[in-house]
C-alpha cells in the first residue's frame, strides 16, 4: 500500500513540475499574414541506397573513393589516396556544417565552406563522375596545394577512372627528388 502511494503521489509531482513548463513554451512565430511560420522541407533522401566503391593503383600509391547514393543522389563522399609516405582524406556528407549541396537534374554541386573547393557530381546510370574543383589540400591532407581532376566509379566495376586528381602528389615528390 506505501508503494501504491508513494507511485502516486510521484507522478502527481512530475505532473505539476511539467505542466507549467509546457504552458510557458512560447508560441510558433508568426508571418507577415499572421500565420505560423512553417519549418522549411526537410532533405531527407528517398529511395534505394546504393554504395559504390574503387580503387586504381597499387599499396603504396593508389586513389580510392567510396560513394553513398540516395535515390539517384550522392549522400555522401569519402575519397582517400595513397603516395607512400602521404595519405590524402577527404569525407564530406550531405547536411553537414561543413558543405552546401545543390542538385540540378543529374549533377549535384557541392560547395566547401570557408572556400576550400567544390565537387561537381554527375549522376549518370553506369557512373557516377565526380569532380574536384581546387580542394584544399592543406585541409584534408596536410601538405600544400589543390586538388583538381575527376575520379568516375562505375557499377559494377572494382576499378576507377582517375584524371589529374594525384598529378600534384606526382609533381611533389618529382620536386623532393631534384631537392636532394
Amino acid at each position: 500500500m506505501k508503494y501504491l502511494i508513494k507511485s502516486i503521489v510521484c507522478v502527481v509531482f512530475l505532473a505539476a513540475l511539467t505542466a507549467p513548463a509546457a504552458a510557458q513554451q512560447p508560441a510558433p512565430p508568426k508571418s507577415a499574414a499572421g500565420k505560423p511560420q512553417q519549418k522549411p522541407p526537410s532533405t531527407v533522401m528517398k529511395g534505394k541506397l546504393e554504395k559504390l566503391s574503387c580503387k586504381l593503383g597499387t599499396e603504396d600509391r593508389h586513389a580510392r573513393i567510396a560513394v553513398e547514393v540516395i535515390g539517384g543522389r550522392t549522400k555522401s563522399i569519402a575519397y582517400y589516396s595513397k603516395w607512400k609516405p602521404r595519405t590524402c582524406s577527404v569525407h564530406i556528407v550531405r547536411d553537414d556544417a561543413y558543405s552546401k549541396w545543390e542538385d540540378t537534374g543529374h549533377v549535384t554541386i557541392v560547395t566547401l565552406s570557408e572556400d576550400k573547393g567544390s565537387f561537381l557530381i554527375d549522376h549518370e546510370k553506369q557512373f557516377v563522375k565526380i569532380l574536384f574543383r581546387d580542394i584544399d589540400r592543406e585541409r584534408f591532407c596536410g601538405m600544400p596545394g589543390k586538388i583538381t581532376g575527376s575520379l568516375t566509379v562505375t557499377r559494377g566495376k572494382a576499378q576507377c577512372e582517375l584524371e589529374g586528381v594525384m598529378d600534384a602528389h606526382a609533381l611533389e615528390s618529382e620536386s623532393a627528388e631534384v631537392a636532394k
